[in-house]
């Protein structure tokens, strides 16, 4: 199977993650689930989901769909549409899972999936996540992984559009 099957083979729905996750948990493997947008995929967001794998067996990742994108980021957000930055997670050897998501919190998906472990970037602390307070009442644990946050992907738009203008 090619490298581009077995990626797209790592998108699923909801559904069966959920299907998934239990398969695991009966496996007694331990479920890490991240979060983010993953526009303009950088050296930052490889070492965020490969920290958030080490404090699990499977790495699921929710991959925020284009509205929700917009809305967090602003205009001309995203800038690769879900189906596209969802692929280059998955590509990752360290993801297991993608789930693309359209609420503006993954406290749906967290009940849905009862992940043993949340995993947010440096950019929070673990009192700062909006959803610690599902994970606790799942009994789940939240944790902060990555390198400090020196990488944005706003800052790479900007970056190519100043040196675009440059140019022209």
């Amino acid at each position: 199977m090619s490298a581009p099957v077995r990626a797209a083979a790592k998108i699923v729905d909801l559904d069966e993650a959920a299907r998934r996750v239990t398969e695991w948990r009966a496996s007694g493997l331990v479920t890490v689930l991240a979060n983010g947008v993953f526009d303009l995929l950088h050296v930052g967001h490889v070492r965020f989901l490969a920290g958030a794998r080490a404090h699990g067996d499977r790495l699921i990742v929710a991959v925020n769909a284009d509205a929700a994108t917009a809305a967090l980021k602003g205009p001309g957000r995203p800038v690769m549409a879900a189906g596209d930055r969802a692929a280059l997670v998955a590509a990752l050897r360290v993801v297991d899972l993608v789930v693309i998501f359209a609420a503006p919190t993954i406290d749906g998906l967290i009940e849905a999936l009862a992940p043993d472990v949340h995993a947010k970037g440096t950019d929070y602390r673990v009192d700062t996540v909006p959803e610690r307070e599902t994970m606790r009442a799942r009994g789940g644990a939240t944790v902060i992984t990555g390198d400090a946050k020196s990488h944005a992907s706003r800052e790479l738009v900007e970056r190519i559009r100043a040196r675009a203008n440059e140019a022209s």
